[in-house]
């Protein structure tokens, strides 16, 4: 069920008087009532986003002036109240009082027959998330400060729902939030009235065998990424990026201009740090956004690109790119193009091809190069239209040896094994003396794989020659099956 900004905010309202009425958590103990506390809570938050930039500008006052029921008191009053408000220095690490309250009565099922099934912490973070975008998005240029602090206190507020099993995404939701509605707050009306430019609508079938944008659901991929282990600033990019596409799209909606961000990317990093797959994510996610057509990925490296003779390799490059149009085009290894390479060799022919390509196809084809941070750094260096076309840089950090247990762990649960207690200290020496020794051809979570794949081997070898195999030998990775 959809409901608007203004829709969510009354059943915020009604769930404020439902935990006061039942008292939650000794709610009533306050001076000041719940529906009071929430309502400031969300002036300060609102602030806070646009006070990125060191101001509230004129649009940004006249969004809080209406989304949060203000229009009923003087501009002089409100401006009053805003420039009242102070932050302490870890204002983005606190979670707000009335949220926590919220969390009580859904976590616990305080409220009898709640008509909202216990998602009020849900909505009221929708709430939150909304009204930051609503803020970015009426500023005339892009502004990722702002970006970047609603992405961080939104992470911070997900954290806590998570925390108490109050966390819902996607067709979880009982209530979705609808952002068509989000040009009105501005007094624009519908889209289609107002003849702003309108979002388009995906084609029956967008590409053979691939699904329609409006089945994937961002909130579930994001959530995909977030459960892998590290990747922490490669997570918080991807969401930061996600938030700034769908604040252009909401302001296309308003009829502003929205500001162009270019989405070829380079990933740095060392092999095994999760390159490929979160490239595979994020052509889900672009489709989904309807950045991208389809989500066609295509992984190639030079020899996939690059032959031996003149004028085959743009030909050869040229079949890849229509490949991957629509979609990525991922290219691993992508300073072998040009390093260490003698005036003959023809990786600057596919380079040059993929340059025109990139500029010729810019809606319809992003490209991601991946590798070596050195390397990757100087081939951006080898052709002066290569740095222009690639902006945004993701960098892939080397897994620690707690992160790279966690993974084997993962690893042995979806082949149902499990490690001895003896085992796990065991691989946890391994791959600190594997990191410690600093080897070039250390791969991370490929590493990981290889290990469990050779414990499995062992495993097998021992758990053989016992008769009646117990199902928890059969499942069990000792000590000895790591040593080789």
């Amino acid at each position: 069920m959809k409901k608007n900004l203004f829709e969510l905010l009354e059943m915020c309202d009604k769930a404020c008087d439902e935990i006061t009425k039942v008292n939650v958590g000794s709610v009533t103990a306050f001076s000041t009532p719940l529906k009071e506390i929430y309502r400031k809570e969300l002036l300060q938050f609102v602030t806070y986003i646009s006070m990125a930039d060191g101001v509230v500008g004129r649009d940004e006052f006249e969004i809080i002036k209406k989304s949060l029921y203000f229009e009923n008191i003087s501009d002089e009053m409100l401006r009053r109240r805003i420039d009242s408000i102070r932050f302490t220095e870890n204002y983005a690490t606190t979670r707000p009082v009335a949220l926590k309250y919220f969390v009580l009565a859904d976590a616990g099922r305080k409220i009898p027959n709640d008509p909202n099934h216990y998602q009020n912490a849900q909505i009221l973070a929708d709430v939150y998330k909304l009204l930051g975008q609503i803020i970015i998005a009426c500023h005339k240029e892009n502004h990722e400060r702002e970006t970047k602090r609603l992405t961080d206190y939104m992470r911070m507020v997900e954290l806590f729902l998570k925390e108490y099993g109050v966390y819902y995404i996607g067709t979880q939701k009982k209530f979705q939030v609808d952002l068509d509605s989000v040009a009105k707050i501005l007094g624009k009306g519908s889209v289609a009235q107002n003849g702003a430019a309108t979002e388009k609508k995906p084609a029956a079938n967008i590409s053979k065998g691939k699904v329609s944008p409006d089945e994937i659901d961002i909130d579930k991929l994001l959530a995909e990424l977030n459960s892998y282990v590290g990747l922490d600033s490669v997570k918080k990019d991807v969401e930061n990026l996600v938030n700034l596409i769908k604040v252009q799209r909401m302001r296309e909606k308003m009829g502003l201009k929205s500001t162009d961000i270019s989405k070829h990317m380079v990933f740095m990093g060392n092999p095994g740090t999760g390159k490929t797959t979160v490239a595979r994510i994020l052509s889900k996610i672009y489709q989904g956004l309807g950045v991208l057509k389809n989500d066609n990925f295509v992984e190639v490296d030079r020899s996939g690109l690059v032959c031996g003779y003149v004028g085959q390799t743009a030909t050869k490059t040229m079949e890849v790119v229509e490949e991957a149009m629509g979609g990525i085009l991922f290219i691993d290894e992508a300073y072998s193009l040009t390093v260490d390479k003698g005036e003959n060799d023809f990786g600057k022919e596919a380079v040059d091809t993929l340059l025109k390509a990139m500029e010729d196809h810019r809606d319809d084809l992003v490209v991601i190069v991946a590798g070596y941070e050195e390397p990757m750094n100087e081939f951006l260096k080898s052709n002066p239209g290569l740095k222009s076309r690639f902006n945004k840089f993701l960098y892939f950090e080397d897994y620690t040896e707690d992160e790279l247990v966690q993974i084997l762990e993962n690893m042995c649960k979806s082949k149902q094994y499990k490690l001895s207690k003896e085992a796990k200290e065991a691989a946890l020496e391994h791959f600190r003396a594997r990191i410690e020794a600093h080897e070039e051809n250390f791969a991370n979570a490929r590493e990981v794989r290889n290990f469990l794949e050779s414990a499995i081997t062992n495993h097998a070898s021992r758990v053989v020659k016992i008769k009646r195999a117990s199902k928890t030998k059969l499942c069990t990775i000792e000590k000895e099956d790591l040593e080789k």
